[in-house]
């Protein structure tokens, strides 16, 4: 058995080992969960338990609306990660390339960061109205200026001697962002896209609360409204899921990433 082989079998044994005492954690937690309702530890009315949780959500899914109210919070979380990347990159980018602009611009996406976002979205709604508009705008502001203000720390941070070689053999600006700078912060694009995955999830929930009349957003709203406890918890436990998918798909590409590097060694 090669180097590689051995190298690529113990890493995959030790991905195994990650994965089941995951779900192991995960089980316990049920179970625990589950007797200290039954135990009355826990009022179960307030706290439930997980087969109410199961109960409400085969009850919500034959009900026919929970597939459709998944799909529009998904597509709003999509809409809004793929523009806060898309932006983020290109605004660090400029900022990186051009020294005076991010001088200048630099103090405003602190302030702007800062800026608590669940009080923006009341003002989401007198500028832009309620609906798909105003959630996505929501999700957009709470990771829009940390991915920026991350992205372009990441661009700094370079190897400074690769930038005075690319320098010392002619190449520009723009060669040394694409050569050097942008391969060099691939691994911190990857974490800042971890991280956004769940901001722009809070981001559409924060606005589906206030603008939604759809969404697992709006369902958390509603069944709080009419004291559906089983209902609450359980679109938060769906979004627990979601987020969860959606990081692994992520951390997915980060472990394709790593395996390409490590097999171009």
């Amino acid at each position: 058995m090669t180097r590689q082989e051995q190298f690529m079998k113990k890493h995959k044994r030790f991905h195994r080992m990650i994965a089941l005492s995951q779900a192991g954690l995960f089980l316990s937690l049920l179970v625990l969960w589950e007797a200290a309702a039954r135990l009355q530890w826990l009022d179960s009315f307030f706290f439930c338990s997980p087969s109410i949780v199961v109960s409400c959500f085969i009850k919500m899914l034959l009900g026919e609306q929970l597939m459709m109210h998944i799909g529009y919070s998904l597509l709003e979380i999509a809409i809004s990660f793929v523009i806060i990347f898309i932006s983020s990159f290109l605004i660090a980018v400029l900022l990186w390339y051009y020294l005076a602009l991010s001088r200048i611009l630099e103090p405003f996406l602190v302030v702007l960061n800062a800026l608590p976002k669940s009080a923006l979205a009341p003002l989401f709604i007198v500028w832009i109205g309620t609906g798909t508009k105003t959630i996505i705008v929501a999700g957009i502001s709470v990771a829009l200026f940390g991915s920026i203000i991350n992205l372009y720390s990441g661009f700094r941070e370079t190897d400074p001697e690769k930038i005075l070689l690319i320098q010392t053999l002619g190449g520009d600006r723009l060669d040394i962002l694409t050569k050097v700078v942008i391969p060099a912060a691939v691994p911190n694009i990857i974490s800042v896209m971890k991280v956004n995955i769940g901001l722009a999830l809070v981001g559409v929930i924060i606005g589906e609360f206030f603008a939604g009349r759809r969404g697992l957003g709006y369902l958390i709203i509603y069944g709080t409204q009419v004291f559906k406890l089983d209902m609450v918890l359980t679109s938060i436990i769906i979004l627990c899921f979601l987020a969860m998918v959606l990081y692994k798909i992520v951390q997915y590409l980060e472990h394709i990433y790593l395996r390409s590097g490590t097999l171009a060694k």
